[in-house]
């Protein structure tokens, strides 16, 4: 199966869990868009370079700074010899490492909207398609906050999936201070065809009637709840739904089962989820109101 090619290319050269993994393997496939929130030092930039080695697929990174135009990202049009000409920016890569997103102005991260929820970028009125598979990876630093700029309710709703790579055990630590040189030789274990063909096959997992209203019901509960401001968006649930059908593949079933739903609800929804201000002060936070939902909503019993 395509994760245990990846995982066994990765291991020992990638400080990262098994559960990680899946995760932003089953975002790719449900065709969204990964972001990535932790403190400095803990190998997202090495994971995303490394992800899109092995999956054979080409890659660009791009440093968010306050000065930063949109057209530094998406492309421009040159006037040379009479004539514009497109001149291509880093967006048009099929894996585009976003480092530290929340440094750019809201103009700037705009600019990724379009790319993100259409696979495309349009400027003067002409449409350019990015490259096939398309996913954005995005770094965030949660702990420093001076001079940046929080994403905006619709930026974090092209999301799918919020990870945090964390810290790694001991062990995974020794190796990567032995290993200096992480991603050489690093080799495909595929190429954009075969995950391409996979991402059509995620469409075809079988989500059963009592899955949809399981999903349907933890979203009513977090709505309900006096402490959320904004519950998830239909698009929310529309991701949650692809990404349980991913996990599913990525397992080699063709039906998601409740745990790949579980699995998919708490990667997709907190970042998305507003709380009122008396609740964060009481100490209330978008991952606990998740947690409380997963165990007070009754799962169905898993049938095939």
């Amino acid at each position: 199966m395509l994760h245990e090619r990846v995982r066994k290319a990765l291991e020992g050269r990638v400080l990262l869990r098994e559960e990680t993994l899946q995760l932003a393997l089953g975002t790719l496939l449900s065709g969204g868009h990964l972001l990535l929130e932790d403190v400095p030092g803990t190998g997202k930039t090495t994971f995303a370079k490394a992800l899109a080695r092995v999956l054979g697929l080409t890659f660009s990174r791009i440093q968010m700074t306050p000065d930063l135009l949109p057209q530094d990202l998406t492309g421009v049009y040159l006037y040379r010899e009479g004539s514009l000409v497109w001149q291509e920016g880093p967006v048009f890569a099929q894996v585009l490492l976003v480092d530290e997103l929340n440094r750019a102005t809201p103009r700037t991260q705009s600019a990724l909207l379009e790319a993100m929820g259409e696979g495309q970028v349009t400027l003067e009125g002409k449409t350019h398609p990015l490259p096939e598979p398309f996913l954005v990876l995005a770094t965030q630093n949660p702990v420093e906050e001076e001079g940046t700029y929080p994403l905006p309710v619709a930026q974090r709703d092209r999301f799918t999936a919020r990870l945090s790579l964390g810290y790694p055990d001991e062990k995974a630590l020794l190796q990567a201070l032995k290993e200096r040189e992480p991603l050489s030789g690093l080799e495909a274990v595929t190429g954009p065809e075969e995950l391409l063909a996979l991402r059509k096959e995620v469409r075809r997992v079988r989500v059963s009637e009592e899955l949809l209203d399981y999903l349907l019901s933890l979203s009513a509960w977090l709505r309900r709840r006096e402490e959320v401001r904004l519950g998830p968006s239909p698009r929310a649930l529309l991701q949650v739904e692809r990404l349980a059908q991913a996990l599913a593949l990525l397992e080699g079933r063709p039906f998601a089962i409740p745990e790949d739903v579980k699995r998919a609800f708490r990667a997709a929804i907190p970042h998305r989820l507003l709380l009122r201000l008396e609740a964060e002060l009481s100490g209330a936070s978008p991952e606990g109101l998740v947690a409380e939902a997963l165990k007070a909503v009754p799962a169905p019993v898993e049938r095939a």
